[in-house]
């Protein structure tokens, strides 16, 4: 496998931190998705390797290996239980650079440690087979709005230059992570694969605040409606309908909208609630005339 600089992928430095990866990881991932860059296989290609690289170097114990064994940091594991960590390869010292010492520089970052681990345990020579090992896995951001969860539906994405369908349950939430089993890397020593892990961003174009799986929004209304009572029309998530206003209703008072909430997830087609908080709008520059009715309606309370 050839070897890929992981930071040079997202363009910083070995020096960086997890908030520079994370910050600089959104970044390239907005400018190469597949949805900005329809039918762009040279910004797919870029999309896959942002996302494998950042799903080495965002995690740090994956960094780690990766700093120390390069392109093989997935053996690093076989290579610690063989006494082969810690920077030399003890009695094997000769093999490090030259000058001895124990080092095994000739095999840092793209050097091949794998040929080496190959030759020295691929078979033979009486010493027993590695053990399989399950492949790694892929991690991906997908970004969807708001809207695109609302329902249950399938997407096929293109990871790791396979066609995957995907089925995303309505309601899933911002941040969440689902695992689809199998659909990773390929496994060591016949090792079964590793799993595709989706991240989901969700954003939202929508005037609702979402906490869960209710909706909250404020709706102005004006005084005389308050006052007297009357009927609006509201925007809900999935149209609009009319709601009653009480009379004498006060500023922020807050009404429920039982079921036009947003989906619960993986509970098909329950509904959470909206909830609905009025704003009382004081009338602005009153002619004389409404004034005079005002100080009426003053005198008279």
């Amino acid at each position: 496998m050839a070897y890929i600089d992981y930071y040079k992928v997202l363009e910083i430095d070995k020096s960086a931190s997890q908030s520079e990866i994370k910050k600089a990881y959104r970044k390239l991932a907005r400018q190469y998705h597949p949805d900005k860059n329809p039918d762009d296989k040279a910004a797919q290609k870029k999309f896959q390797e942002v996302n494998e690289a950042n799903e080495v170097l965002s995690d740090p114990d994956k960094r780690k290996k990766y700093d120390k064994y390069g392109k093989d940091w997935e053996h690093a594991d076989q290579f610690e239980q063989q006494g082969f960590g810690g920077g030399g390869f003890g009695g094997f010292g000769g093999f490090g650079q030259s000058g001895g010492g124990g080092g095994f520089g000739g095999f840092d970052q793209g050097g091949d440690f794998s040929d080496f681990f190959n030759s020295m345990f691929g078979g033979g020579g009486g010493r027993r087979a590695p053990r399989p090992q399950k492949g790694g896995d892929f991690k991906v951001n997908i970004t969807l709005d708001i809207r695109e969860v609302y329902e249950t539906q399938k997407k096929t994405y293109k990871i790791n230059n396979n066609n995957i369908r995907v089925t995303i349950p309505a309601g899933i939430e911002d941040g969440q992570t689902i695992k689809i089993k199998g659909h990773g890397k390929n496994g060591i020593n016949g090792g079964e694969k590793g799993d595709l892990l989706m991240t989901f961003t969700i954003t939202n174009s929508t005037p609702f605040e979402r906490k869960g799986a209710d909706l909250y929004n404020t709706v102005d209304i004006d005084l005389y409606t308050a006052i007297l009572g009357g009927e609006i029309t509201l925007e809900t998530f999935t149209g609009k309908v009319k709601l009653k206003v009480a009379p004498g209703t006060q500023n922020n008072t807050k009404v429920k909208l039982s079921g036009k909430g947003f989906a619960i997830y993986k509970s098909e087609g329950t509904f959470g609630n909206l909830y609905i908080t009025y704003n009382v709008v004081i009338p602005k520059n009153l002619t004389e005339e409404q004034k005079s009715l005002f100080e009426q309606i003053r005198n008279l309370s």
